[in-house]
């Protein structure tokens, strides 16, 4: 029996990474698009950078104060933003913060690491 064309995650196989202080992730990809969970603490902040995909960030509960070339935009629960290819952009968390994020194509920057952590399992 062949594999099926999609890939199914357990909990267990989504173990959080760390990312900038204070924040900790995990990504799910597939060729053209890519997920990922992010939880911040309070203060937790994304210095000012740009990149080739397209992001959209839903806050599911906190804030987050996003920077768009001078412009402060807070994101709440329920709330999102899509920035568009290589805008530059600095984030930073009020609070607390669940927050998901899309991406097309991936961010190169949160594939899996040499390290060893854990691979994506892309279909």
């Amino acid at each position: 029996m062949s594999d099926p064309p999609y890939r199914y995650y357990q909990a267990d196989e989504l173990p959080l990474r760390a990312d900038v202080p204070g924040a900790r992730f995990f990504e799910v990809s597939l060729e053209r698009s890519m997920l990922s969970y992010f939880e911040l603490e309070p203060g937790a902040s994304f210095p000012e950078h740009r990149h080739e995909s397209e992001q959209i960030t839903l806050v599911l509960s906190g804030h987050l104060v996003f920077d768009m070339a001078g412009e402060e935009v807070v994101v709440g629960p329920r709330e999102a933003i899509a920035i568009p290819s290589g805008m530059p952009h600095a984030v930073r968390s009020v609070d607390s913060v669940v927050a998901v994020d899309a991406w097309s194509p991936p961010a190169k920057r949160l594939r899996a690491r040499p390290d060893g952590t854990r691979q994506s399992k892309r279909v």
